[in-house]
């Protein structure tokens, strides 16, 4: 049997026990408070004739049949009564309803009216049959004496009759709430079976278990949010790759998560290795709506680590800068080599020293070549490198005229990362700006372990509306795609050793933008 089966059987089995229980409880309730309503009417009835100052005189003079007869008789006509019995102090019946009964003992004790007290008697059999009766004494006018008792009894067919009513009303309603407890039961049902989409306990138990092997064994982030935005599920993989806590139910908007993860759950559109950055982490993201029966039900993203690929593309990068910067100074060397072997052969000896001279004077204003403003090699060999890069788009870099760094660098890729980054953007800012010659400035300057870095270029500054947001991945001043990542690492790889890069004059009128950077940690304070 299926469970939803078993679940509206068991309900139907406890309404129906609970309404049975109920009606028994109501049906005791009814049939005591019958039989008491009736004994206190009986005691009302027998104590009106108990007061009837005949009943009174001829009770004490103990005077059978006639007036007592006679007034017992139209009392029990008048209220419906069984009987009206009057006894005497010793409990002989001096009135009843069968005259052959009077001047005999009455047939259920009369004790204790006979002592002064009212008895409500429970249903006794008399003389008359089953019947409810209550008894009262009768007093003199002085109340100092007891000299009779009246007994009134009903029928106990007229409380029962009573009951049966009240009884067929207790079970037409129990019917009615027995009949809405099974349709509310089915009702019931049929929602679990929708919200469960037929699926037994022990399938979900399946399903509970295989998401968690799922959510825990693989080893990317999972994300997932529904329709409002707010987490439904998530591994720990991925808190730990975002860098923050990401509890159930919480809403999106109020986790500080990156902008392009913000804006791919935002879209709802398929996204595909987006990159990333949280905290100090490179991620890349691939989001995809889910929907149901052709009804959105939320969004799942999940996340890869990139950093590891990301450092390795540095080093690499920064080794490229090396070799490419190597290359060109051979092949610049071996060429003014060519030129001053032939003018030495020819015999010039004149212009081959005016050569030289010339040689002397431009490289001394090569930011490369000035090793005692920049011992440290990886330093020298990307300021070699984006110096050619420069070249090659008919861009000028120089290095500040206070450019001291005299130790070399401790973690090359970081520096590189935060200085090839930001040299990239105002080398393109420098190429777009409408100012010639187009210059970048580069200002290297150390101060104990921390290197200090700022870079300035004659492009047209970085306009109000993206200064806010600048730093944030995909925010980039290039038209072509694939952009809006350089400042954002830049910033992540200062801030991974306490430092930061921010953008310290925007640039409008005489310059362009000025970026600074204050990387700690990043030089050797030996000499």
């Amino acid at each position: 049997m299926r469970f939803s089966r078993q679940v509206l059987l068991l309900q139907i089995g406890v309404v129906l026990l609970v309404v049975g229980i109920g009606v028994a409880l109501v049906s005791v309730l009814l049939s005591q408070t019958l039989t008491n309503q009736y004994g206190e009417r009986a005691l009302a009835i027998a104590k009106s004739v108990a007061a009837d100052p005949v009943v009174v005189a001829n009770a004490a003079a103990k005077v059978p049949g006639g007036a007592l007869q006679e007034r017992a008789l139209a009392v029990r006509d008048r209220t419906g009564a069984l009987f009206v019995v009057i006894t005497d102090d010793k409990g002989i019946r001096l009135a009843h309803p069968t005259p052959s009964e009077i001047g005999k003992p009455v047939s259920t004790p009369a004790d204790r009216a006979l002592a002064g007290e009212d008895d409500v008697s429970a249903v006794q059999s008399g003389t008359l049959g089953l019947s409810v009766r209550s008894k009262t004494p009768i007093w003199t006018p002085d109340h100092g004496r007891v000299v009779g008792e009246v007994s009134v009894g009903f029928d106990v067919s007229d409380p029962t009759g009573a009951f049966k009513r009240l009884l067929t009303i207790t079970l037409l309603f129990a019917g009615g709430a027995l009949l809405l407890g099974a349709g509310a039961s089915a009702l019931l049902n049929r929602r679990l079976r929708r919200v469960t989409h037929g699926l037994e306990p022990h399938e979900l138990t399946e399903l509970l278990y295989e998401r968690e092997a799922v959510l825990h064994g693989i080893g990317e982030g999972v994300l997932a949010v529904d329709e409002a935005n707010r987490v439904s599920v998530r591994n720990d993989e991925a808190e730990r790759l975002l860098g923050t806590e990401l509890p159930i139910g919480a809403a999106l908007s109020e986790l500080e998560l990156s902008p392009r993860l913000r804006k791919a759950v935002a879209e709802g559109r398929p996204v595909d290795n987006l990159l990333a950055v949280a905290g100090n982490r490179v991620l890349v993201i691939n989001s995809r709506a889910v929907r149901l029966d052709d009804r959105p039900i939320g969004t799942v993203l999940t996340f890869r680590d990139r950093t590891d690929l990301d450092t390795l593309t540095r080093e690499l990068d920064g080794i490229r800068a090396l070799s490419d910067g190597l290359r060109a100074q051979r092949h610049e060397f071996a060429n003014r080599l060519h030129t001053l072997y032939g003018l030495l052969q020819l015999g010039h000896q004149t212009e081959a020293v005016e050569y030289l001279q010339t040689l002397t004077d431009s490289s001394s204003a090569r930011p490369s070549e000035l090793g005692d403003a920049v011992a440290d090699p990886y330093l020298q060999a990307l300021l070699v490198a984006k110096t050619e890069q420069a070249q090659e788009k008919g861009l000028t870099l120089k290095l500040a005229e206070d450019t001291w760094v005299p130790t070399t660098v401790t973690d090359p890729i970081a520096s590189n990362t935060v200085i090839g980054n930001l040299v990239d953007n105002a080398l393109h800012a420098a190429r777009m700006g409408p100012r010639r010659p187009a210059t970048v400035e580069i200002g290297l300057l150390a101060e104990g372990d921390t290197l200090h870095v700022s870079v300035v270029d004659s492009g047209p500054g970085v306009p109000e509306e993206l200064r806010r947001t600048l730093f944030d991945e995909g925010v980039s001043t290039k038209i072509a795609p694939g952009h809006g990542l350089g400042l954002a690492l830049a910033r992540q790889a200062a801030r991974a050793r306490g430092g930061d890069v921010w953008l310290a004059d925007p640039g409008e009128s005489e310059t362009g933008a000025l970026f600074v950077a204050k990387l700690p940690g990043m030089l050797t304070e030996d000499g």
